[in-house]
């Protein structure tokens, strides 16, 4: 462990309180924001957790302890969304597609999006480009605040693939493949406790299947179960317990979690953002915003292309008091302070043309899909799943089979002559 980091950690941790007073004192909901994403940062980091590795990690090892630990993560946020959905019911509350001015809005109920082949090609296009960007649009975030340079070209082009996808928005939105779609919100067909019966049923299903899937990785010998590295792993117990040491330190900020803690703390900041901002997490938003203000600075012109109207005032009016955006801020740093703490933060640029190349179709096939499918694996996953829209069985579906896609096509260019494992979160 590289004691000095750890000193960078602590000042990058003040520097972050003294941002988020700033960001208060333009308004708590700001600063609320940076919190939760300086959290989800370091969960994320701290158990190597992600998205992109439910499909990426099993396919590739035979492992499926993401995807389980994801599977529960999706069960608890279900149970407890669904006792906040259902109150604000009983209290004559309505969902965000059906509210008149004045009416009271279910929370989260702004991410059940209409299910359509749009959000079937964008969840395809997203999972393909998951898998060559090795991370998700939650996992490029974190990647960048590890140091990872390959994060900082799949942000990049993810930001650019998100401008694109903005000036197509219009074609998509009046094309066949979105207006063939239906917006269900699941409680509107089964009631609340079907839907939870309903959505925790094909949850079982899918944790069987992969059950299945990993006996079969077992029989066949190509299942190579997940390793920790030797400094993430636990310290040897002291004879006698002492709070002030080395031992109790590593217990605290070093020693990796498991996926299933990082599933518990993430539905817990999940259910937290719900309950304190009344709508639901979204990740790939500011990543439009973020592409438009790069190239202003280059000297492109959105103001006069009615696509970016809405984008241009939002950039217009400063990227630092978008929430949102605030929250992906928060999302980098987190995961640059777990490492930092950890004594084990370091720069990688350890890859080579063919990969940044990867790196950067996948970001664009990220940022383009999620505008396609109306979100990412945060708000369209997630979000939507959590929150009973029909969408967000949709789009895992589609995530999946582009990750399968997408995996065969790595697997082809890459593993025919590269043997080692593959493990991004």
């Amino acid at each position: 462990m590289k004691k000095n980091q750890v000193f960078i950690g602590i000042l990058v941790l003040i520097l972050m309180v003294i941002f988020a007073v700033y960001q208060y004192s333009k308004s708590s909901n700001l600063a609320l924001f940076l919190i939760t994403g300086l959290a989800l940062g370091y969960i994320f980091t701290r158990s190597r957790y992600g998205f992109a590795g439910g499909v990426r990690k099993i396919y590739f090892t035979g492992d499926g302890s993401l995807t389980k630990a994801l599977l529960l993560m999706f069960a608890l946020s279900m149970i407890a969304t669904v006792g906040i959905h259902y109150g604000a019911a009983q209290k004559g509350a309505v969902t965000a597609f059906n509210a008149a001015e004045g009416d009271a809005i279910i929370p989260g109920t702004g991410f059940v999006q209409k299910a359509s082949l749009s959000t079937i090609i964008g969840g395809i296009l997203f999972g393909i480009g998951m898998i060559f960007g090795g991370g998700c649009a939650s996992g490029t975030l974190t990647d960048t605040g590890e140091g990872e340079a390959k994060g900082w070209i799949v942000l990049l082009f993810f930001c650019i693939g998100g401008v694109f996808g903005t000036a197509m928005d219009s074609w998509w939105k009046e094309s066949f493949f979105s207006q063939a779609g239906i917006r269900v919100y699941l409680p509107d067909v089964f009631g609340y406790v079907g839907t939870i019966i309903v959505s925790l049923l094909l949850l079982l299903l899918i944790y069987v299947i992969t059950n299945k899937y990993e006996d079969k990785r077992k029989k066949e010998g190509t299942q190579n179960k997940e390793v920790y590295e030797d400094w993430q792993k636990p310290l040897p117990e002291l004879k006698e317990y002492k709070f002030f040491s080395k031992e109790t330190y590593h217990k605290m900020f070093v020693e990796r979690w498991s996926f299933y803690t990082g599933a518990v703390l993430t539905a817990l900041i999940f259910i937290f953002i719900i309950n304190t901002t009344g709508t639901s997490w979204g990740v790939s938003g500011p990543y439009t915003l973020w592409g438009v203000w790069l190239f202003e600075k280059v000297g492109i012109d959105f103001g006069s292309m009615p696509a970016f109207k809405g984008i241009v005032d939002t950039v217009n009016n400063g990227l630092l008091n978008h929430p949102v955006t605030i929250r992906n801020i928060g999302m980098i740093f987190g995961s640059a302070i777990a490492l930092l703490l950890a004594g084990n933060f370091k720069f990688n640029f350890d890859f080579k043309g063919k990969d940044a190349l990867f790196y950067a179709i996948g970001g664009i096939l990220m940022g383009y899909g999620a505008k396609v499918a109306g979100g990412c694996n945060a708000g369209a996953l997630y979000s939507g799943l959590s929150n009973f829209s029909l969408s967000g069985w949709f789009f895992l579906v589609a995530m999946t089979v582009g990750g399968i896609i997408g995996s065969r096509i790595y697997e082809n260019v890459f593993l025919k002559d590269k043997k080692e494992v593959i493990a991004e979160k």
